[in-house]
């Protein structure tokens, strides 16, 4: 069952709302494990705003942050995206039932005519 009202879900969808979160994420896929410095370097941004942008995706779940010493490394977790992506296949689903409904209108009206 799809869940329409679910606090994790909006977490997750604001977060890849953001181009810059959605690279973030992108960086980690390819190369997991990197420190707050290696993941900030590509962007012309500051540090403190990367870190705010990992604020963001760690509230969501979807980033998780581990210290050792004095480096912060960070490691993709795609979980919350699976519930993301359960409500979009919903979505996907009635769309293609209500294309497929229309072509098979369509091709019925073609035939009369022909």
């Amino acid at each position: 069952m799809v869940k329409f009202q679910d606090a994790q879900l909006d977490r997750t969808f604001s977060a890849l709302a953001d181009p810059t979160r959605r690279a973030l994420l992108a960086r980690l896929e390819q190369e997991d494990g990197l420190s707050v410095s290696e993941l900030a370097k590509p962007f012309p941004v500051s540090l403190p705003a990367i870190m705010k942008h990992l604020d963001v995706l760690s509230d969501a779940g979807l980033v998780t942050r581990t210290k050792q010493g004095r480096t912060v490394s960070c490691r993709l977790n795609a979980e919350p995206m699976e519930a993301a992506m359960g409500w979009l296949q919903h979505y996907q689903r009635f769309w293609t039932a209500r294309l497929d409904a229309l072509e098979a209108l369509l091709e019925a009206r073609r035939r009369e005519k022909d």
